[in-house]
């Protein structure tokens, strides 16, 4: 498994304990969305920053659809 996918399952398992959701509906949820590839190509970024930072980010693309900036 390479860095960028175990960080990324990290991050969706670590999101959805936050939100308290199972991990399968947020998957889900971002899937219908059409997130998934957005939020998993943002390794670079959500690896070096706080996962807060990461969960303020997919909270407003929930939200929004897009990226603030």
């Amino acid at each position: 498994m390479d860095k960028e996918f175990s960080f990324f399952c990290y991050l969706l398992e670590s999101y959805a304990y936050y939100k308290e959701i199972d991990t399968g509906d947020l998957l889900k949820m971002l899937d219908e969305k059409g997130l998934t590839d957005i939020i998993f190509r943002m390794y670079e970024i959500y690896h070096q920053e706080a996962i807060e930072n990461a969960f303020k980010d997919i909270d407003e693309l929930i939200r929004s659809g897009k990226y603030a900036w």
